[in-house]
């Protein structure tokens, strides 16, 4: 693992600095300002990350080691990181937020599990003098930063390549759409972006908040979904998610639907990009999660610090409860069978024998993956 980070950040460096270069016009002033900002703290610093939930893969195999690694590389290796994982519990979090108060942490590092609930500990860690980064989901509170990826963008690429799935099918044909936890205001966004493309094209003959973005849940609720419209009568699935999308096809694989409909997906999880291989699922979102987990290590380290993050942050966001949110937005990639070499193989995510491994060999051969 250590070892597909490597590539995995160096792969991304164009990415990042990418993102950093669009500030270059204002980081030398707030270079400046920050000289001469007081009560400077060096690199001997403890960093709290606390992440939502360990269903989706990317949390502990991609996101924690890409931000831990960076924070170490930012302050010599001198600082701390303490982490935990909420595993899909908002009162565990909230807790956990206390613990991070508690031990004094100089800067925090938030993926919430519920972007309202955890409010009022966002709260009372401003109030101890604690600055948070929202990661991956915009939390509510005093949020300081905010990194993630164009989550409305990620949606219209779902509805963008579901419509070219359906071919002919795309004007009038019926979808169900099964969308992510409305705990989490990502789902909400995907769901947006996805509408916007969707919408006056297809008709929705079930949609469904997957709570909890459980593939269970998504595979109880697919079942309940043929049930209602008829196993001849879905002509495509909306999944939010990779895991999801996993779940949706064992139903609909044991309702024997087959040919399968086109399914979407999101995270470019080693599973969900072995099921674009084999034909089962149509497309996932790729999001390079170094460059995302390198702008949270970088905003949460200068703000550790006392220092702006006018050089990092290019725009700002509003979330129900704060305004004007130093914000990074990393762009996405819609992955299909045609650009996996391109997208997961290259940047180090995904290796070749990873994915075409024994049960997916002649899959891989077939589309010319080598």
């Amino acid at each position: 693992m250590n070892t597909r980070m490597r590539r995995a950040a160096v792969a991304v460096a164009a990415t990042t600095m990418a993102i950093s270069l669009a500030a270059c016009g204002s980081a030398k002033e707030s270079g400046d300002k920050a000289e001469q900002s007081s009560e400077k703290k060096g690199d001997d610093l403890k960093i709290g990350l606390l992440l939502p939930e360990n269903q989706t893969a990317r949390y502990e195999k991609f996101d924690r080691p890409i931000i831990e690694k960076k924070i170490s590389e930012l302050t010599d290796g001198k600082a701390k990181v303490t982490y935990a994982n909420a595993k899909q519990d908002a009162n565990t979090q909230a807790q956990q937020v206390d613990t991070m108060i508690t031990n004094k942490v100089d800067a925090l590092i938030l993926g919430s599990v519920d972007s309202k609930a955890i409010a009022n500990s966002v709260k009372k860690a401003k109030d101890a003098g604690i600055p948070v980064v929202a990661f991956d989901r915009l939390a509510e509170g005093p949020i300081d930063a905010y990194t993630s990826f164009d989550n409305e963008e990620v949606g219209r690429a779902q509805g963008t390549a579901l419509l070219e799935a359906l071919g002919d099918k795309a004007d009038g044909g019926t979808i169900v759409m099964m969308n992510g936890a409305i705990t989490d205001p990502n789902a909400a966004l995907f769901k947006t972006g996805a509408k916007s493309v969707l919408d006056g094209k297809v008709k929705y003959g079930k949609e469904y908040d997957t709570k909890e973005w459980k593939p269970e849940n998504a595979n109880a609720n697919m079942e309940a979904a043929i049930t209602a419209l008829g196993k001849d009568k879905i002509d495509g699935v909306y999944s939010a998610n990779d895991g999801m999308a996993g779940g949706i096809i064992t139903a609909l694989k044991a309702a024997g639907i087959d040919p399968l409909p086109p399914v979407t997906g999101q995270d470019a999880e080693l599973a969900g990009v072995q099921r674009i291989v084999s034909g089962e699922q149509f497309m996932s979102v790729y999001k390079s999660y170094p460059a995302e987990g390198i702008v949270a290590a970088e905003m949460a380290v200068a703000l550790a610090k006392g220092e702006k993050l006018d050089s990092i942050a290019t725009s700002k966001v509003d979330s129900a409860t704060t305004k004007g949110i130093p914000t990074v937005l990393v762009p996405v990639v819609s992955l299909t069978k045609d650009n996996i070499k391109d997208t997961v193989i290259k940047d180090g995510i995904w290796t070749l024998d990873e994915i075409c491994s024994a049960k997916y060999k002649a899959a891989c051969d077939k589309i010319g993956l080598k």
